[in-house]
């Protein structure tokens, strides 16, 4: 998931059933095209330390779109607490004890 922290808005996501770099690649990608923000925008990806993030194919997509990169320390709780904010909402108020068939 990507999140706009300035609008605060979802604006990126891809759900797959592992944690590849693909899966950033493409919630990146989606939420690039939704905003079209241009190059010249000075944005900044903000990450946990995760293998995915770290990949050379995914900095080689924020180099792409002249995205600067971030990442939170090891052990920093901090770091993601917007993303772990809304996925904390969203299994308690939205989903709680439902049950689904398929990830679709």
């Amino acid at each position: 998931m990507v999140i706009d922290l300035f609008g605060r808005q979802v604006v990126g996501w891809s759900l797959r059933e592992d944690m590849t770099r693909d899966i950033v690649i493409d919630a990146l990608r989606m939420a690039w095209f939704k905003r079209h923000p241009g190059k010249q925008a000075g944005l900044m990806f903000h990450s946990d330390g995760g293998s995915q993030y770290a990949s050379k194919d995914f900095r080689d997509v924020l180099k792409e779109y002249g995205i600067s990169s971030s990442m939170s320390r090891r052990g920093n709780c901090w770091g993601n607490a917007c993303s772990e904010t809304l996925f904390g909402s969203l299994k308690v108020e939205r989903l709680h004890g439902q049950k689904f068939k398929t990830r679709r």
